[in-house]
């Protein structure tokens, strides 16, 4: 059978090829993680101004990103699983002014990076003495590095927004 070249055909070979381009895409996304376990993702969809004192990162909490946390943390996709992750209450944008290290988390958390822990060792207590400091906005005592004070989290939206902070 002989291909036939005609409008119809190369319409339909260019809406296979968006399709598939569409695809690729979304599974290449780039994500930011929100919470520590596995699939707690939302992805992102724009940056701005990166590393400056306007820093801003948006991002959409999407149906992939709640499958993939149905499947990857919870180990069963159900439409309930999906359903309630969706509604995890996240703001759209984070953001940071890179100068002063203050920062907006997904939860509407402010935070402030401080910089280099001079008491970190990398052989040593990392949970206790962190590589970097990373206080409250409120100011207070730095973050340890247990996961439960979201200090990993909070480190990865800042990498984000102020990648040449953190080095």
């Amino acid at each position: 059978m002989r291909f036939k070249h005609n409008r119809l055909n190369t319409m339909r070979i260019g809406a296979t090829l968006c399709v598939l381009a569409l695809a690729c895409t979304a599974a290449h996304a780039e994500t930011l993680a929100y919470r520590t376990r596995a699939g707690m993702d939302v992805t992102v969809v724009k940056k701005s101004n990166i590393g400056t004192t306007h820093a801003k990162i948006l991002t959409r909490h999407t149906r992939a990103n709640a499958t993939a946390y149905c499947r990857d943390y919870v180990g069963k996709v159900t439409a309930r699983c999906i359903a309630d992750e969706l509604k995890v209450k996240l703001l759209p944008e984070i953001s940071a002014n890179c100068k002063t290290g203050q920062f907006i988390t997904l939860y509407g958390q402010g935070y402030r990076f401080l910089g280099a822990n001079p008491d970190y060792d990398a052989d040593g207590d990392t949970a206790e003495y962190t590589q970097y400091r990373i206080v409250e906005a409120g100011g207070g005592e730095p973050l340890k590095g247990y996961s439960a004070t979201g200090y990993d989290v909070a480190l990865g939206q800042f990498e984000a927004l102020c990648p040449n902070r953190a080095r």
